[in-house]
């Protein structure tokens, strides 16, 4: 490992001698000011966003509101982490929630700020340090959060931007001074992750991809989740891993869903992200639209059928599709990471929870329904971390986010979110 690594891990765990001493509630209150900087300067910060990873500006202004929220929340919630006390024959009988020490947090292009904050807001206020290794077209966003966390008063080494390899990724876990790793990304970056923590017995967090259902009923408000799938299909051009993807509609009303869902889908049309207006932006990069056009076509050799066609527009943006799906298509196990819908037409709820659950993935559900027994059916049968009823899925930093199956595991989020890298120790005896 390169000396500056080793000097900067170093100075972290330094950091992390002095921070965990510091009470929660003293913890508490830098985030105050990291949420005042985030919402004075959003614009600003937005812009970066966007022209690192052409995500709509507008877009790229909620990412920034909802990290400032995020610091809210956890700026004034209850210390769940402080000692425990267990009535036992012993005359001291406690728990104590110890921080880990320094966590790595490798994150993705998508929400370039806010999955990066999510990783470290909670870990941070836990007790802990992070360093972070973001995507390869984000470093100005990394290099930009470093700066206002010192800015809102964090001491140096709290909050450390990297750049650094996929190589060195790796040998960082295997450092001795990291002590955890929180990744946000794919199910094979996930697996080298995974591999690299457990041979090196560090705790990980895994936050991986995506193929939710959207599930609409017969007795649905249609006009609603037309209006929804389009959003939950095509916020930050498809490129979300609780992004709806896989529509499946009851046949009772399929037709009729379909040309409404058509006609919101075709409101979405690539600009210029850095309109106001644009609803609908570019690829973050070539090679991901290369991927999903490779997809496309995938699936039309295998047999789905073309509703909407996604007809390129240069190199980086696509007027979005819509496939008819065959359930015996190979695409419908794979994400789609862009803006390209999957429908299928389904006789009842069994055969929807079914298709619904025939996934690898198990992150956030939809369900469309104006009957609560049946929306229940649903929620509890559902394969996946979390399940929304008649609303788009979004995460809400008020409750735990997670996925199961090949989505991953552990909690983002909440207050279960503070105990993730913390340690519980057990402390017994008499005097």
């Amino acid at each position: 490992m390169e000396q500056f690594l080793q000097n900067t891990l170093q100075n972290s765990q330094d950091a992390f001698q002095k921070w965990k001493k510091i009470p929660f509630e003293e913890r508490q209150k830098y985030f105050t000011q990291l949420s005042e900087i985030l919402n004075n300067r959003k614009q600003e910060f937005a812009a970066i966003i966007t022209q690192e990873m052409n995500k709509p500006i507008s877009q790229s202004v909620s990412e920034i509101e909802k990290c400032a929220a995020l610091c809210d929340y956890y700026a004034t919630e209850k210390n769940i982490l402080k000692t425990e006390q267990v009535e036992t024959e012993f005359q001291i009988s406690e728990i104590h929630h110890e921080p880990l020490g320094v966590i790595l947090g490798v994150m993705p292009w998508n929400f370039p700020f806010w999955q990066a904050i999510r990783f470290a807001v909670p870990t941070i206020l836990a007790g802990n340090v992070i360093v972070l290794k973001h995507a390869s077209i984000c470093e100005k966003s990394g290099e930009t959060m470093q700066k206002i966390f010192e800015k809102a008063g964090f001491p140096k080494g709290v909050f450390t931007f990297l750049k650094v390899s996929h190589t060195e990724v790796e040998e960082m876990i295997a450092h001795p001074i990291i002590r955890g790793v929180s990744l946000t990304g794919s199910e094979a970056a996930g697996r080298k992750i995974a591999e690299a923590a457990g041979k090196n017995l560090k705790k990980c967090v895994l936050e991986l991809g995506g193929s939710d259902a959207f599930i609409v009923c017969e007795d649905a408000d249609l006009e609603k989740a037309a209006i929804d799938g389009a959003q939950a299909r095509l916020q930050n051009n498809g490129q979300t891993c609780v992004a709806g993807k896989r529509f499946v509609i009851h046949e009772k009303i399929y037709q009729v869903f379909v040309e409404k869902f058509t006609e919101e889908y075709q409101k979405y049309q690539p600009e210029n992200p850095m309109n106001e207006e644009t609803k609908l932006g570019l690829m973050a990069r070539e090679d991901l639209a290369s991927d999903l056009e490779k997809q496309y076509q995938k699936a039309l050799n295998n047999g789905a059928k073309t509703i909407l066609e996604l007809e390129s527009v240069g190199n980086m943006a696509f007027k979005p599709g819509i496939l008819e799906m065959n359930l015996e298509n190979s695409i419908a196990q794979e994400e789609l990471f862009g803006p390209l819908a999957m429908v299928f037409k389904v006789k009842n709820d069994e055969e929807a929870l079914q298709i619904a659950n025939n996934t690898m993935f198990g992150l956030g559900n939809a369900v469309f329904t104006s009957n609560k027994e049946r929306a229940l059916f649903f929620a509890e049968n559902l394969e996946s971390g979390s399940v929304a009823i008649n609303q788009i899925f979004r995460s809400d930093v008020r409750l735990p986010f997670g996925g199961r199956k090949n989505s991953g595991y552990g909690v983002e989020l909440s207050l279960y979110a503070l105990k993730e890298f913390t340690a519980p120790k057990t402390i017994i005896g008499k005097f």
